[in-house]
């Protein structure tokens, strides 16, 4: 497949085809490793790192943490 550099602003674009963004599930702002291989110029989608709950809850503090939110009276049997 080919596609065409172009100018933007004082940097160079290319235009991924939506065929190759699904199969490499590239989207709109996603972020991608440039590299260079043997002159070769290499895009390749990040890695998204899986978090483990125990990673994702040490994130929370006192300083971020929400407060409770009132969601109105009870309408059946709600035991609160």
């Amino acid at each position: 497949m080919k596609a065409k550099i172009q100018k933007w602003g004082n940097s160079l674009g290319i235009r991924i085809p939506r065929i190759v963004a699904q199969e490499t599930s590239v989207e709109s702002d996603s972020i991608v490793d440039i590299s260079i291989q043997d002159g070769k110029i290499i895009i390749s989608p990040e890695k998204r790192k899986s978090l483990s709950l125990r990673q994702l809850l040490s994130k929370i503090t006192k300083a971020n943490i929400h407060e409770e939110i009132a969601a109105g009276d009870p309408i059946g049997r709600e035991i609160w």
